[in-house]
C-alpha cells in the first residue's frame, strides 16, 4: 500500500527587486494548493546572485507576501546559506559516477562553440574530459559537470503541460559546481527542493526546460521527483508578455492603486485558473476549489476592468473592521498619514453606503472626503456656483429647522423636503447647496448620510459657515 506524502509547496523568488505580479500569482497558487490540503507552504529566497541580491529586495518580497496575506511555514530559507550542502551533493555525484571533473577553460569553451558555429554543427559543448581516465586528470581548478545521458529522452511529467519530452542529445552536461567551488543555480534548486521535502513544484513555464535538466539530477541521486506544474506566464491586454508598458507590474503598485488584498487574491487566482464559471469567491472557497487540473495552458491576460469588478465585489462584502484595515494599508502604501480617530468615527456610519458603490479604496475615500476634512471647508468651483443668495437662505432656514431635531434620517429628510416645498423646489435642488456646505463638492454621498455621520454640532457649524 502506497502512503502519499503530505503536500509541501514552495515559493522561491530571487531578491533582485520588487515582487512581480507574476511571482505573486505563483506564490498564491502554491499557497492555495498547500493550504487546501493541510500541507506546508515554504518560502526560499534564491539569493545566490550576490551582486544583485539585496536585503532591501528580500524585505520588499516579504512585505509583498504579507500584504497579499500569504503566510508561510517556518522561517524563509536562504539558498546562499546552503552552498556547502550543494557542493557536497556535487561531490557525491562525482563519487557515484553521474558527474565528472571538467578542466576546460572559458576560452576553450568559447573557441569550441565558435568553430562549431562556423562548421554548422551544434554549439552544445561536449567536454573532452567526460570520459577521461581519472589517473590522467591534472591537479588544477576544475568544474564539476553532470554526466547527462547522451541517448534517449528525458520526460518531464507535468500536471499542467502534460508529458513534455526532451531529446537528451539536445541537453548538455551542465555545470554543477564552478571552478571556484560555488554551486550553480540548477544544482542548488534541486538540492534545496529535496532537502525541504517539496512534493509539488508549481512555477512559471519559463522554467520548463530547466525541469528537464533538474530531472536528470534527481535521477542521478536516486531521489523522488516532485510533481511539476509549469503555469503559463501573464500577458498584457494585447497578448504580449507583461511589461511596464502595460502599466503596473509590481505587486506594491496594486497596493498603492487601492485594490484590497482579498480582491487581488481572488483576481490572481482566476488569472490562469478556473473553477467552472465562478469568477467571484472568498479565500475559503479558493482553498477548497483550487487544483492543478484547473490551470489552463494558454497565457492569461491582465484585465483591469475585471480587476475593478472583483475589487468592488470584495469591498462591498467587507466587514467595517476589515475595510478600515485595508484603508490603513492603502494609505501606508501611498505614504499618506493614517486616519485620525475622529476621522474614523465620522467614516464608520457611512461605510455601508460607500462600500456598496466603490470599486477601489481611493474611490471610496474620495466619496468619504466630507468625513476626512475639517472646517473651514474649501468649496470647489462647481459646487460654489450653486451657493447663490437663495441657496444660502435655504441653508439658514434648514439650520434653524434642524437645530432641535432628533437627528434621525426621517426627521432630517422631512425638514429639508418641507423647506424645499415652501420655495417650490424638489429635494434635489435643496440637496445641492447642502452638498457644497457639508463637503465642498457637488458629487457626494447622500446629504442625510453625511449629516448623520458628521453629527449635529459639526453639521450645524458647516451649514452656518456657508449660510453667512
Amino acid at each position: 500500500m502506497t502512503v502519499s506524502r503530505p503536500v509541501v509547496t514552495r515559493f522561491a523568488p530571487s531578491p533582485t527587486g520588487y515582487l512581480h505580479i507574476g511571482g505573486a500569482r505563483t506564490a498564491l497558487f502554491n499557497w492555495l494548493y498547500a493550504r487546501g490540503r493541510g500541507g506546508k507552504f515554504l518560502l526560499r529566497i534564491e539569493d545566490t546572485d550576490r551582486a544583485r541580491s539585496t536585503p532591501e529586495a528580500t524585505e520588499a518580497i516579504l512585505q509583498g507576501m504579507r500584504w497579499l496575506g500569504l503566510d508561510w511555514d517556518g522561517e524563509p530559507v536562504s539558498q546562499f546559506a546552503g552552498m556547502d550542502r550543494h557542493a557536497e551533493i556535487a561531490r557525491a555525484m562525482l563519487e557515484n559516477g553521474s558527474a565528472y571533473k571538467c578542466f576546460s577553460t572559458a576560452d576553450e569553451i568559447a573557441a569550441f562553440r565558435e568553430q562549431a558555429k562556423a562548421e554548422g554543427r551544434s554549439t552544445l559543448f561536449l567536454s573532452p574530459w567526460r570520459d577521461a581516465d581519472p589517473a590522467s586528470l591534472p591537479d588544477r581548478p576544475h568544474a564539476i559537470r553532470l554526466k547527462a545521458p547522451r541517448d534517449g529522452e528525458t520526460v518531464v511529467r507535468d500536471a499542467v503541460q502534460g508529458d513534455v519530452t526532451f531529446g537528451n542529445a539536445q541537453l548538455d552536461d551542465m555545470v554543477l559546481l564552478r571552478s571556484d567551488g560555488t554551486p550553480t543555480y540548477m544544482l542548488a534548486v534541486v538540492v534545496d527542493d529535496h532537502d525541504m521535502g517539496v512534493t509539488h513544484v508549481i512555477r512559471g513555464d519559463d522554467h520548463l526546460t530547466n525541469a528537464a535538466r533538474q530531472v536528470q539530477i534527481y535521477l542521478a541521486m536516486g531521489w523522488d521527483i516532485p510533481v511539476f506544474a509549469h503555469i503559463p506566464l501573464i500577458h498584457g491586454p494585447d497578448g504580449k508578455k507583461l511589461s511596464k508598458r502595460h502599466g503596473a507590474v509590481g505587486l506594491h503598485e496594486y497596493a498603492a492603486m487601492g485594490y484590497p488584498a482579498a480582491a487581488m487574491r481572488n483576481y490572481l487566482a482566476r488569472l490562469g485558473w478556473s473553477h467552472g464559471d465562478d469568477e467571484l469567491f472568498d479565500d475559503a472557497q479558493a482553498r477548497a476549489w483550487f487544483d492543478l487540473n484547473g490551470i489552463g495552458k494558454a497565457p492569461a491576460r491582465l484585465d483591469f476592468k475585471k480587476l475593478e469588478h472583483v475589487s468592488g465585489w470584495h469591498i462591498a462584502r467587507m466587514e467595517d473592521a476589515e475595510l478600515l484595515k485595508e484603508i490603513a494599508g492603502f494609505r501606508a502604501a501611498t505614504g499618506a498619514p493614517p486616519l485620525s480617530e475622529h476621522q474614523i468615527a465620522r467614516l464608520r456610519p457611512v461605510l455601508d453606503a460607500l462600500k456598496a458603490k466603490a470599486k477601489t479604496l481611493p474611490a471610496l475615500l474620495d466619496q468619504a472626503h466630507f468625513a476626512l476634512i475639517d472646517r473651514p471647508i474649501a468649496v470647489e468651483e462647481k459646487a460654489a456656483a450653486g451657493l447663490d443668495i437663495v441657496s444660502r437662505g435655504i441653508l439658514k432656514e434648514l439650520t434653524a429647522a434642524v437645530q432641535n431635531a432628533s437627528w434621525e434620517r426621517d426627521e432630517l429628510e422631512a425638514a429639508a423636503k418641507q423647506i424645499g416645498e415652501s420655495h417650490g423646489l424638489g429635494l434635489g435642488k435643496v440637496a445641492a447647496p447642502l452638498r457644497a456646505a457639508l463637503a465642498g463638492r457637488s458629487s457626494t454621498p447622500s446629504v442625510f448620510d453625511m449629516m448623520l455621520a458628521l453629527g449635529r454640532d459639526e453639521t450645524l457649524a458647516r451649514l452656518q459657515d456657508q449660510a453667512g
